[in-house]
């Protein structure tokens, strides 16, 4: 599934104050196992790049937080 249309459950789902801190804990709450793909990925790049080849890649948390800011801004 697409992060797009998970946003969009949790979305629907949450009643509290949809900001992007609350859609950010729930996403790591009811998605645990793409949370961690993420965090996986993110380590294996950095381990894959070569000691002097500096390629900026944000950490998953401000990926994803970027991610639900963008979402959120379109709604």
């Amino acid at each position: 599934m697409i992060l797009k249309e998970k946003f969009q459950q949790i979305f629907d789902t949450l009643k509290d104050k949809k900001t992007e801190q609350t859609m950010f804990n729930a996403f790591l709450d009811t998605y645990p196992e793409e949370w961690k793909q993420l965090k996986i990925n993110f380590s294996k790049f950095n381990r894959s790049k070569k000691f002097g080849n500096t390629i900026p890649l944000p950490k998953p948390e401000v990926s994803l937080r970027k991610e639900i800011r963008v979402w959120l801004q379109k709604q």
